[in-house]
């Protein structure tokens, strides 16, 4: 019975051993920066909104963006259509405006692909100040 036991248990720690190490060999996005921040931004100063959000397939198999999408007025304007090979790099580009008066900036960029986590979200923060 005791061997039993042992045995079974020694079963179920090399399945999920197994299970881990398959996980870890698909594709990964990897963000360059884990959010932009635009910090204080002034009225009177307020920056060109067109950002290339840069990301790595940190992973080992092709990585595929299916959907991005963004937020509150802000346009994806290109995303790669075309798998992203293994320590390659990709670019969504976006823009949005900053209407111009006192606001917090909070933006959301969701990409949608074939990577251990199906939906990952880059964020765009910062706030619109008075001088």
């Amino acid at each position: 019975m005791k061997n039993s036991i042992t045995f079974f248990a020694v079963m179920i720690l090399g399945v999920a051993i197994a299970f881990s190490q398959q996980s870890e060999q698909g594709p990964k996005l990897k963000w360059e920066l884990d959010r932009y921040d635009y910090g204080t931004v002034y009225l009177d100063d307020l920056p060109e909104t067109k950002l290339d959000i840069k990301f790595t397939n940190d992973g080992e198999e092709p990585l595929v963006l299916s959907r991005v999408r963004a937020c509150c007025g802000t346009r994806v304007n290109s995303w790669p259509q075309e798998p992203i090979m293994p320590g390659e790099e990709g670019i969504i580009q976006v823009e949005f405006r900053l209407a111009p008066r006192a606001h917090r900036i909070s933006r959301s960029v969701t990409v949608t692909s074939n990577a251990e986590r199906a939906t990952s979200v880059f964020r765009i923060v910062g706030e619109v100040v008075e001088r």
